[in-house]
C-alpha cells in the first residue's frame, strides 16, 4: 500500500509541478502580476496537489475495486436485465458526480446567460453516458464487435448534427471529452473488467477496452437531442 501511495504521490507532483515552475518562470520573467496573485496562486497549487493525491489515493483504494466487484458479482447472478439496468444507473450516477461534468455546465450556463440550465445539460449527458455504458457491457456480453457500435454512433451523431442549432453541436462534443474524466473512467473500466472476469472463455479483459470511447458518444447524442428540443 506504502509503494502505490508514493507511486500517486510521483505522479501527482510530475502533474502539478510543471505547471507551477512555467507560470513561476511567466511571472517573474515576463508578466510580473501582484505578487499577492501569484502567491494566491501558488496556494491553490499546493491545495489542488493535496486534493488530487487524496482523491487518486481513494479511486485506487475504493472505486476500481468496488467497480470489479459489482460488475463480477451482478454478472455472476445470470440476469441480463439486472445487469444493463444497473449499468446504466451507474453510468448515469458517476456522471452527475464527475467534476468536469459540472464545470462544463457551469460554464455553459454563464456563456448563455442562463439559456441552457445546467442541471439539464448534466441530465441529458448523464443519460446519455448511462445508456451507452449499458450498450458497451451488452457488447461484452454478446461479443459484438465495437467498430459496428461506434460506426452507428458516429453516423448517428452526423445526422443529428443537421438538426441540431451549432452552439449545442459544440456544446455536445466538449460534453462527450468531459465524460471521460476521474470519477467515470476508473469506475466504468473496473465494471468492465468486473464483467469480463465471469465471463472465462467468453471473453477477455481485452473486451473492456472501448467501454469509454462507447460512452462518450452518449453525451454527444445526448446533449444534440436537447438541442433539437429546445434549439
Amino acid at each position: 500500500m506504502m509503494e502505490d501511495i508514493k507511486e500517486i504521490l510521483l505522479e501527482v507532483l510530475q502533474a502539478i509541478g510543471p505547471i507551477v515552475v512555467v507560470i513561476s518562470i511567466i511571472q517573474f520573467f515576463i508578466i510580473r502580476t501582484p505578487i499577492s496573485l501569484f502567491w494566491q496562486f501558488f496556494a491553490g497549487a499546493i491545495l489542488v496537489t493535496a486534493g488530487l493525491f487524496l482523491f487518486l489515493v481513494g479511486v485506487r483504494v475504493s472505486l476500481l475495486p468496488i467497480g470489479e466487484m459489482v460488475g463480477s458479482r451482478l454478472t455472476s447472478h445470470g440476469s441480463l436485465l439486472l445487469l444493463l439496468v444497473a449499468a446504466f444507473i451507474f453510468g448515469f450516477i458517476i456522471t452527475v458526480a464527475e467534476p468536469d461534468v459540472r464545470v462544463l455546465a457551469h460554464q455553459v450556463d454563464i456563456a448563455s446567460g442562463g439559456a441552457i440550465d445546467s442541471g439539464i445539460l448534466i441530465i441529458s449527458v448523464a443519460l446519455g453516458v448511462g445508456f451507452f455504458v449499458s450498450l458497451a457491457i451488452l457488447r461484452i456480453l454478446m461479443g459484438i464487435p465495437i467498430i459496428y457500435l461506434l460506426a452507428t454512433g458516429y453516423v448517428f451523431v452526423v445526422v443529428l448534427s443537421f438538426f441540431t442549432p451549432p452552439s449545442f453541436v459544440a456544446i455536445s462534443f466538449d460534453a462527450g471529452g468531459v465524460t471521460t474524466g476521474p470519477m467515470a473512467v476508473p469506475f466504468i473500466l473496473a465494471l468492465g473488467v468486473g464483467t469480463t472476469s465471469v465471463l472465462g472463455g467468453k471473453s477477455t479483459v481485452a473486451d473492456t477496452f472501448g467501454l469509454i470511447g462507447l460512452a462518450s458518444i452518449g453525451p454527444v447524442i445526448g446533449v444534440m437531442i436537447l438541442g433539437v428540443i429546445f434549439g
